[in-house]
């Protein structure tokens, strides 16, 4: 690969993660971010990736997508041209990957994780205010519980890329956890799967979809 012919797709959540595997890999392909709001709803993700292809120049010959199987987002699709993801199923997973091993998701149930890496970005408001017309005269407040009352702990993701220690972030945490009425802790990541993938180390832990694959949940899940 050269870097005319390959593009990446990213979920705006990796931003700076994305520039830190590119670094250390040595390589300066173009990045599309892709807004991690559509998050939210699954159809209108995989819109912004179908557009997005549409948008690239027939010389990009591969795309190599920052994400994860996100709720169905990239569910029976195809493309023209190469497309390279984690077998993961969503931006969380990704992040908690720490070795070769195929494990589509590490979460534990109950468990929401923060990936971020300004604490600033990570906003309950943000996470569901798209959603709120689905719920027609529902406070936002009734919403918060019905998105997070589930939940009995909050981690902090520490991918090394990020000083999560600080008083700030933990001072940030905390509040949110507060909020939750959860338990806050620490848990181990890296950035390993995105060096792997703009570093060409596609082994099981990718799907490589050639042009015309019909890309299914069942390439995801074993």
């Amino acid at each position: 690969m050269n870097h005319c012919d390959t593009v990446i797709f990213a979920c705006s959540s990796l931003k700076g993660y994305v520039s830190a595997a590119q670094e250390k890999e040595g390589t300066c392909y173009p990045v599309v971010f892709l807004d991690k709001e559509n998050h939210m709803e699954p159809r209108q993700m995989k819109q912004c990736i179908l557009a997005a292809e549409k948008e690239l120049p027939g010389t990009v010959e591969t795309v190599l997508i920052a994400m994860g199987f996100c709720g169905g987002s990239l569910d029976s699709v195809s493309f023209s041209r190469r497309f390279v993801i984690p077998r993961v199923d969503d931006c969380v997973s990704l992040m908690l990957q720490t070795d070769q091993e195929y494990c589509p998701n590490p979460k534990e149930t109950g468990h929401l994780y923060m990936i971020e890496q300004n604490p600033e970005e990570f906003l309950f408001e943000k996470m569901f205010q798209d959603g709120q017309g689905e719920y027609e005269g529902i406070s936002q407040e009734e919403l918060f519980h019905m998105y997070f009352d589930h939940y009995t702990n909050l981690d902090i993701v520490d991918i090394g890329l990020s000083d999560c220690y600080s008083e700030e972030y933990a001072q940030r945490a905390q509040e949110n956890a507060d909020r939750m009425h959860v338990s806050l802790d620490y848990v181990q990541g890296s950035n390993l799967m995105l060096e792997k993938l703009v570093g060409g180390r596609w082994d099981r832990q990718f799907l490589v979809a050639e042009p015309g694959h019909l890309i299914r949940h069942g390439d995801f899940f074993e």
